[in-house]
């Protein structure tokens, strides 16, 4: 109610200054006290203000109906039609008195309400329809309209009453009218009178109503904050239950073990606080039960982990993608974005949320969009920086080259050594540097592409073949440290056998494949110079040759022994698939029929477990530590069975296998996005911004204002938030399904522990 009456009255009710602790029930009753005698004192100045209001809008209605009824009672007979328009009047008896009705009805009414008297009174009234020249309050529905003011003149008693009638059934206001001048005019005074009176006494209400919404607006942040946390206390307390003497409440809750202590101290504070006589106390209990898994996070990491969350969250004590993802995806998003101007846009926008990040008008913005940048602002930053300097390495601010070094290709020399004429200058626009001749390449640049390729003809078959190979090791490496993040997994939950039979045959699957083709790859560019590169061999057909155990004539091989070590490797391959499809089903098959020794029963539990605090029945009566250690990953819970198993593992072996070939071929959008950044930076450089360098005069100045402005918006509009929402995407595709499919289960639920929310609802 309190709130509700402050919506009403305009007033925002601002947040809780302090963060106040739950009441007692003692504090709570005060509170309810408190909240109860100011809602009653609220109710009744509003039901005072409502009460003069309403006394108020009737009196002014009434003075309006006196002043248009005085204009229309002043006119010469016979009367014709006033304002709105009047019933055209029978001649009446003159023995017989004149009589009036006066008020006001909704405009929504008085064609109605006309039609109606005149079929009702046969004619015998005048009837005068006016807007009143104040627009006042509905009382029904609050809203502002103009009433409309109606005074009707008739003979005879019998057409009175069903005026009246009628009036009352189109819920007319309808005010006593003096027949006299003088008696209106005495009336009027007095009305006027009322109503200075009446306005008075409304203001000294208003000021009073305010003064305890001012109350209110201090009060009611700390008692919602406090009512709140004792709703949210009950809750939790309703979950527990009593023990045997029914005196005693039980909790089995999670909790992690290095807050052991606190909950500890936590309780002893409690029941010395409470007075109780009972001492509360933790028992820790070990469980068969899969944990929930809590990952600490702060600002800076929150953002990587809601990505990873996003695909699952991880299974109890498996291994976390995030602090790798916090490397790995700002610089994969990199390679696809790479430009030293974008990125460093997006690196200055995010330091500018970074800066600025305890803002309440930042912080607190009700935007779904603006909040869903705002918590990544360190992802973005991230990714800005990673933009600025694998824009470096490509040698591109908003698609043109930077000289940083200078470049080792020499024209100079080229031109020394050639014979290009004057004529052979006029009819080849496009001249070739050949680095065999001696002087014209002196060797790579310094950091990043050397920038005269950008004024080359065949720069996109240049950075194509770098890019497209660059994609494909990237990608191999990525896939390989995932799997590699499997051993933690093997090792942690005593799986070792998994090391052998599926991370083994795994990695050599990778390696003799894909491994050996990025090796070809560094091979070839270590190899073969420019004095030799027409005699390179293709890579691409070498590779195909390998599946096919065979061998072109018409491609040269790149080392002495290729075809056998490339057979070989083929051979590991294929043989690691058998391997990895049956290694796994046919060990713990073997495992379940050998004989058991040992016994089953409690046992004393490792610093790193989940914890229960309390205990039921049935609880932890045949968990031994690896159920407890595992999380639910024990090889020997009791519904598995080897179907199950090699099904399982047969889909995992498909899934790898064939997700080997087609991730590498997946890591190629790198080089396509890449390209597709560079080529429509370019674009739009050329379309746009240097239409505005076309002429230097003062045209040209004057041009270059606005196409520099649309050069600016379209950057942001469709380079910036379009392809960094495009290439924010496939980066998270490329850690999703490539590399956390690799390692990651993301089986497992949040921990949730109990606290009081900043914002709760209502």
């Amino acid at each position: 109610f309190l709130q509700q009456e402050l919506r009403s009255a305009g007033r925002a009710l601002g947040p809780c200054p302090e963060e106040p602790r739950a009441p007692l029930a003692r504090e709570a009753l005060r509170v309810q006290e408190q909240s109860e005698q100011l809602a009653q004192e609220l109710r009744e100045v509003s039901r005072n203000r409502a009460s003069l209001r309403g006394r108020l809008r009737e009196l002014r209605q009434y003075l309006h109906v006196l002043r248009e009824g005085q204009r229309f009672t002043s006119l010469p007979e016979p009367w014709g039609r006033g304002g709105r328009g009047a019933a055209v009047p029978i001649p009446a008896p003159s023995p017989c008195p004149r009589s009036f009705v006066a008020g006001v009805i909704h405009p929504w009414r008085v064609s109605a309400f006309e039609r109606l008297l005149w079929r009702a009174c046969r004619g015998y009234l005048v009837a005068s329809f006016v807007e009143m020249p104040e627009p006042m309050e509905d009382p029904a529905t609050g809203e502002t309209i103009t009433w409309v003011i109606f005074l009707i003149s008739y003979w005879g008693e019998q057409i009175g009453q069903k005026i009246r009638k009628i009036s009352d059934c189109f819920h007319c206001h309808v005010y006593p009218y003096p027949e006299s001048e003088a008696s209106r005019a005495d009336t009027m005074n007095g009305l006027h009178s009322q109503i200075q009176d009446l306005s008075v006494v409304l203001e000294e209400t208003e000021q009073y109503l305010a003064q305890v919404l001012d109350k209110v607006v201090l009060a009611l942040p700390a008692w919602r904050v406090q009512v709140q946390k004792m709703k949210a206390i009950y809750l939790v307390l309703n979950q527990c239950s009593f023990d045997v003497t029914e005196k005693c409440l039980i909790a089995e809750v999670w909790c992690p073990v290095r807050d052991l202590t606190q909950v500890q101290d936590a309780l002893r504070q409690g029941s010395y606080k409470s007075g109780s006589s009972v001492e509360c106390f933790v028992q820790r209990i070990p469980t068969s039960e899969s944990p929930p898994t809590l990952i600490r996070t702060n600002k800076f990491t929150a953002g990587f982990q809601s990505i990873v969350d996003a695909y699952g969250v991880a299974s109890y004590q498996e291994v976390n993608p995030a602090p790798y993802a916090i490397i790995t995806f700002p610089f994969i998003f990199a390679i696809m974005f790479g430009d030293v101007g974008h990125g460093l846009l997006m690196f200055l926008f995010a330091l500018w949320m970074v800066l600025y990040e305890d803002s309440p008008s930042l912080r607190q913005a009700s935007n779904e969009i603006w909040q869903t940048f705002f918590e990544g602002r360190y992802l973005i930053l991230l990714m800005g920086a990673f933009s600025i300097y694998t824009g470096f390495i490509y040698n591109e601010c908003f698609s043109k080259a930077t000289v940083i070094f200078p470049s080792a290709w020499s024209v100079a020399t080229m031109a020394n050594h050639s014979s290009w004429s004057s004529a052979y200058l006029a009819t080849h626009p496009s001249l070739t540097l050949d680095p065999n001749v001696t002087g014209v390449f002196q060797g790579p640049y310094p950091f990043g592409i050397d920038p005269i390729w950008s004024l080359a003809t065949n720069h996109l078959n240049f950075l194509n073949s770098f890019k497209m190979k660059m994609s494909v090791v990237l990608g191999i490496v990525h896939m390989g440290f995932g799997v590699l993040l499997g051993v933690f997994n093997h090792v942690h939950f005593q799986q070792r056998h998994r090391l052998v039979l599926e991370f083994l045959p795994e990695m050599v699957f990778l390696l003799a494949l894909f491994g050996y083709l990025v090796f070809l790859i560094f091979y070839k560019w270590i190899k073969f110079s420019a004095a030799n590169s027409r005699l390179a061999p293709s890579i691409l057909i070498h590779f195909i040759d390998m599946f096919l155990f065979t061998s072109n004539a018409g491609n040269l091989p790149l080392y002495r022994g290729q075809v056998p070590v490339q057979t070989v490797l083929v051979v590991l391959a294929l043989a690691s698939v058998p391997v990895l499809l049956l290694g796994t089903p046919l060990y713990l098959c073997c495992r379940r029929r050998a004989p058991r020794t040992g016994h089953h029963g409690p046992v004393a539990t490792g610093d790193e477990e989940p914890l229960l605090e309390g205990q039921e029945a049935g609880n932890s009566v045949n968990a031994t530590k690896e159920d407890v250690e595992s999380g639910g990953h024990s090889p020997d819970a009791e519904h598995l069975d080897f179907a199950e198993i090699f099904m399982h593992q047969a889909i995992h072996t498909i899934e790898y296998c064939l997700g080997c070939v087609s991730n590498t071929a997946s890591y190629l959008r790198l080089w396509a996005l890449s390209l597709a950044h560079a080529q429509l930076s370019e674009v739009l450089w050329t379309m746009v911004m240097r239409n505005g360098f076309v002429r230097l005069s003062y045209a040209g100045g004057v041009v270059l204002v606005p196409v520099f402005a649309a050069f600016a918006v379209l950057t942001v509009a469709i380079l910036l938030v379009m392809e960094g929402l495009s290439a924010f995407l496939h980066a998270l595709r490329l850690h999703w399904v490539e590399f956390q499919n690799k390692f990651y289960v993301g089986a497992g639920y949040k921990l949730c522990p109990f606290a009081f929310a900043p914002d709760v609802g209502e």
